[in-house]
């Protein structure tokens, strides 16, 4: 019944796109590399929308483009020619004060690597973009960082340091830490790529959450099983999109969750680690 009742959300939301705000609009987008008397074109005359609410798979093979598109969204980069709006503003030809600004205002990240401060505990680092907000006080920091981690279930751990913290926990960080500014898009890059099966669906468990209370996510991956939990899918190929197409058959995160065996299933089984020990050892030889 849930799934029924996603997939007519979905189409809901496609058939309502007119009506929606849109987040992210890119027009002609081009960018291109000079390495001397040669031009790489990493991007060829991209056009994307994005509207709010919606969970994008951005999808393709290495060098196909989808990494420097992310780039140019997250405002780590500037696109060679074409337009670029956010959330009603042109950012095409900001400077790099002007990008940083929206960064920390309208933008939360989550890197496949986490990337946390490793002397730091788990709520300095969320609070870390909220430095950079001088709207903001030592107290309200505090209390902002407190909820973004309490909703990524890390309440009782705020006090650990990262090497404190299995992978998916550290994943959990990084989502609070894109949450505590309030952004109007969350750009997931690889997030489940250091991690197993059950800690991936835990983290687009997440992902899935949020994109259901509203918030609007972009998430790269290679994997299509993964794309699968997202409503929309975009495909890149050298430097072009071509397919965008909604997500038919959406997986749900807790229901492929409960399919694996419990966690503690395996780790206590001796026969079940036996079985995996072989199969790489197997899977080493044949190599």
């Amino acid at each position: 019944m849930l799934q029924v009742l996603a997939e007519e959300a979905v189409e809901g939301k496609a058939n309502d796109k007119n009506e929606m705000k849109t987040v992210i609009s890119v027009k002609n987008l081009e960018k291109i590399y000079t390495m001397g008397d040669v031009k790489v074109y990493a991007l060829r005359g991209i056009d994307l929308d994005i509207y709010e609410g919606e969970f994008v798979a951005i999808m393709g093979t290495s060098g196909s483009g989808k990494s420097t598109l992310m780039n140019i969204l997250g405002c780590l980069d500037q696109p060679t020619s074409g337009s670029y709006t956010l959330d009603g503003m042109d950012v095409s030809k900001s400077t790099r004060n002007q990008l940083a600004e929206v960064r920390n205002k309208k933008i939360g990240f989550v890197f496949q690597s986490f990337n946390l401060l490793s002397r730091t505990s788990a709520l300095e680092n969320v609070e870390l973009p909220l430095l950079y907000n001088r709207k903001t006080n030592a107290q309200e920091r505090h209390e902002r960082a407190v909820k973004a981690l309490t909703s990524v279930g890390l309440a009782t751990r705020m006090k650990n340091m990262p090497n404190q913290l299995s992978g998916g926990q550290q994943q959990r960080v990084a989502i609070a830490r894109a949450l505590v500014n309030d952004p109007v898009i969350i750009f997931a890059d690889e997030p489940t790529g250091n991690l197993d099966s059950r800690t991936s669906f835990e983290v687009i468990d997440i992902f899935q959450k949020l994109n259901a209370n509203g918030i609007t996510i972009v998430l790269v991956t290679h994997e299509p099983d993964i794309a699968q939990f997202a409503t929309r899918r975009v495909v890149f190929r050298d430097g072009k999109i071509i397919d965008d197409s909604p997500v038919t058959g959406r997986k749900n995160a807790i229901e492929e969750l409960a399919k694996l065996p419990p966690a503690d299933d395996i780790d206590n089984n001796p026969e079940a680690l036996q079985k995996i020990e072989t199969a790489v050892e197997t899977e080493n030889e044949a190599s």
